[in-house]
Parts: structure tokens; C-alpha cells; sequence
């Protein structure tokens, strides 16, 4: 079958790829562009490690064909620091040492930073929900939680809200 020509925006830049019409768009991403954050976990959309997001969607790019971004705006973990400063996420993660082995984390940051953008104040219950879809093997979900409550305040001091 012959590559088809990808044309989408990924971290903010225009991207032009080649790609078979069935290779999924984790392997395009950390294969032919260099990125790792998103991780290869389970291959099944189970646990969460290859969340990107697609549109301002968490979607699984071990399963996402990559035909299916043409056109679209795909943002990865790399694509959230701005200037070398981290996202508000990605900051909440790291003042709550929210990670131990850190395979997972690339999925948690992922599906935090679109619940957020849904929901600015989410409480406790509304955080385990939006996060259920991603595993942690290490059991650091105390942690991912109180992580996703820091995010939420560092966005409100920050007046970013619902611009996550």
C-alpha cells in the first residue's frame, strides 16, 4: 500500500508526514518525529500511557490510526511547557511528587490538563472520574489526585480557568 501524506498541526507547528494508511499514530510520533512522550503501554487503549491530545480530546495513539489526524491539531506532553516553563499541569505533578516509576505519567498529565479544561474546579469525585481511564501500576493515585487539585489552583491564580 503506498504512504499517504499527512498534513495536521502538532505543538502548534504544521506537519507534513508520510504514513501507511493503518500505522497507528503512536508509532508516527515517536518513531518519525522523535516524540516519547507518549508512551507504549498496554496497546489496547487500556491504560492510558499514549494519550494525546487530538482536537482538545485525550484520544489513545496506540490505537488512533494516523490517517485520522489529518488536519487536525494534535497536542503531546512535549507541546503543553511554553519557554521553557512547565504547564501548570506539569507543575502540579511535580510539586506532589505524583509519580514514582513515571510510565503513566504522560496519560495522567494528558487527561488531567482536558479535565481541567472541562471542568476548572473539579472536586475529589469528579477528578477520580475524569482520570479512571488511565493506570497507575506504582499506586501513586493519592498523589495524581491531590496533583490534579494543585493544577486546578495554580490555573485559577494564574486567571487561566477554562484556557488550560
Amino acid at each position: 500500500m503506498s504512504p499517504l501524506s499527512l498534513s495536521f498541526t502538532l505543538n502548534g507547528q504544521a506537519v507534513m508526514a508520510g504514513a501507511d494508511r493503518h500505522r497507528v499514530f503512536l508509532d508516527l510520533l515517536r518513531d518519525e518525529l522523535g516524540l516519547n512522550g507518549p508512551k507504549y503501554g498496554c496497546g489496547m487503549a487500556q491504560c492510558g500511557a499514549c494519550s494525546v491530545l487530538v482536537d482538545g480530546k485525550p484520544a489513545r495513539a496506540c490505537v488512533l490510526r494516523a490517517a485520522r489526524v489529518e488536519g487536525r491539531e494534535v497536542v503531546t506532553l512535549e507541546g503543553l511547557a511554553e519557554g521553557g516553563k512547565l504547564h501548570p499541569v506539569q507543575q502540579a505533578f511535580v510539586e506532589k511528587q505524583a509519580a514514582q516509576c513515571g510510565y503513566c505519567l504522560n496519560g495522567m498529565v494528558i487527561s488531567a490538563v482536558a479535565l481541567l479544561r472541562a471542568n476548572p474546579r473539579p472536586g475529589r469525585d469528579e477528578i477520580r472520574e475524569g482520570m479512571r481511564d488511565n493506570l497507575c501500576r506504582c499506586g501513586t493515585h493519592q498523589e495524581i489526585i491531590e496533583a490534579v487539585e494543585r493544577a486546578a489552583e495554580l490555573l485559577a491564580e494564574a486567571g487561566e480557568g477554562a484556557h488550560v
